[in-house]
């Protein structure tokens, strides 16, 4: 087995400096979450039978990918998978980059 070390860094979470920015990249960083999620959904929905007694039938189907798109946003909303928090540490690290 190799000897592998681990940074401190990596393991420190990273806060944001407070500025102007910071609410647009948070913003920015949980709107991609969501359209991650979305896209992690939909194959969920495919196949899925619209008819019978409790289904939706051609509106249900027409309106499923808003259904889908509400239902990321709310999860982000509620806390998440994580993403966003790690988008805006990379969105940080880049800024501190240019300057």
């Amino acid at each position: 087995m190799s000897d592998l070390t681990v940074s401190t860094d990596l393991l420190r979470p990273v806060t944001p400096a407070p500025n102007a920015n910071s609410d647009r990249m948070r913003a920015t960083a949980e709107s991609f979450e969501a359209s991650f999620l979305s896209e992690m959904l939909k194959p969920m929905f495919q196949g899925l039978s619209t008819d019978g007694p409790f289904g939706g039938g051609d509106a249900e189907q027409t309106w499923r990918s808003f259904m889908i798109d509400a239902m990321a946003k709310q999860t982000v909303k509620a806390g998440g998978v994580g993403l966003a928090d790690t988008v805006m540490a990379e969105m940080i690290k880049m800024q501190e980059q240019r300057a």
